[in-house]
Parts: C-alpha cells; sequence; structure tokens
C-alpha cells in the first residue's frame, strides 16, 4: 500500500478514556496513536460553578482498507453513539512521510 493509502481518525473523549482507545485501535488493526491533552469550550456550571471539562484527543493513523473496522471498534468501546462519551471522525490524507513499514 502506497503511503497515500491511509485516513486519520481522530477522537476525542473524556479525561481517561483515550487508553482504551488506543487499545481497541490496535486490537483491531491499527499499529500505533498519539494521544494528546485537551480541554473541551463546552463549559458546565455545577452549583453556579463554570467547569472547563478535560479532553483527550488520541490520533490513530489507519490504512485506509481497515479505517471503518477501527472507527466502529472506538465507537462501540467508548459508547460514542451515547450523549456527552465523545465524538471521533475521519480525516482523508493526500501525504504520509515518515512510515516505515519494512519491519
Amino acid at each position: 500500500m502506497g503511503l497515500e493509502g491511509y485516513k486519520l481518525i481522530v477522537s476525542i473523549v473524556n479525561r481517561g478514556k483515550a487508553e482504551k482507545i488506543v487499545d481497541v485501535t490496535h486490537r483491531a488493526g491499527a499499529e500505533g496513536g498519539t494521544v494528546l491533552s485537551g480541554h473541551g469550550t463546552a463549559v458546565r456550571l455545577l452549583l453556579g460553578i463554570s467547569i472547563e471539562p478535560e479532553k483527550e484527543i488520541v490520533l490513530t493513523l489507519v490504512e485506509k482498507d481497515k479505517v471503518q473496522t477501527v472507527l466502529d471498534a472506538i465507537v462501540k468501546e467508548v459508547d460514542l453513539n451515547k450523549p456527552n462519551k465523545g465524538i471521533a471522525f475521519v480525516v482523508s490524507l493526500d501525504q504520509v512521510v515518515g512510515i516505515n513499514k519494512d519491519y
């Protein structure tokens, strides 16, 4: 597969869920992942105090033919079909460099 044969799955979930996503994506065929920390902009109020929710962003580079399997595994693992669990989306990539498939 050429280096243009990849897509990026971006998952944004509540703090503490990223490791579950990395584990399930590996089992579904992804080879790696990058976890970033972040803060959501949807501010919640608790007893009149605003809370800025902490988030984790997981970047998963996946071969095109594995994208749906890996995305389905993410959705199932962290219940993304339920409200307030997070979001995942797929980004098409024109080029990818730095991958060495000669193990």
